[in-house]
């Protein structure tokens, strides 16, 4: 028996999990949901859910012309993110160099879109996505 909260899927206390690692994973689960709602905004679009795009209506401007290929490369990311977030929750290894990777390919198209597309919007993810791969690889042993 385990003295202290206990988690309710892996039966390990709350204590071994880092509250940042924690943090970590629901940003991932928020990543999850935000491109799980995108995809289903292109495939179904003309619903009062439209009025989201409001919040980044460039995203849907690059995305909605790519047709069905959009929804799938949302469903990609959103399958992704679920996965990561899980494997981060769960401290497993797999988990962990899937959000190193996200987080990468994310700093590299954050990076292309300044550059290419002169879009300085995008220079924000530039520190959170640096801090996050840094702070993980800190926090590698954790894993």
């Amino acid at each position: 028996m385990h003295s202290g909260w206990v988690d309710a899927l892996t039966n390990e206390p709350a204590a071994k999990r880092p509250i940042s690692i924690a943090l970590i994973s629901l940003f991932f689960v928020f990543g999850a949901f935000a491109s799980g709602l995108a995809a289903f905004m292109l495939l179904l679009p003309s619903t009062p859910l439209d009025a989201l795009w409001r919040l980044n209506p460039h995203a849907r401007d690059g995305l909605a012309p790519m047709g069905l290929w959009a929804v799938f490369l949302m469903s990609v990311v959103c399958v992704a993110c679920a996965a990561t977030a899980l494997g981060l929750w769960h401290r497993r290894r797999w988990g962990y160099w899937a959000a190193i990777s996200i987080l990468a390919i994310n700093l590299l198209g954050d990076t292309i879109n300044a550059i290419a597309l002169r879009d300085c919007r995008t220079l924000i993810g530039l520190p959170i996505a640096g801090f996050l791969i840094a702070y993980l690889l800190r926090k590698r042993t954790a894993f």
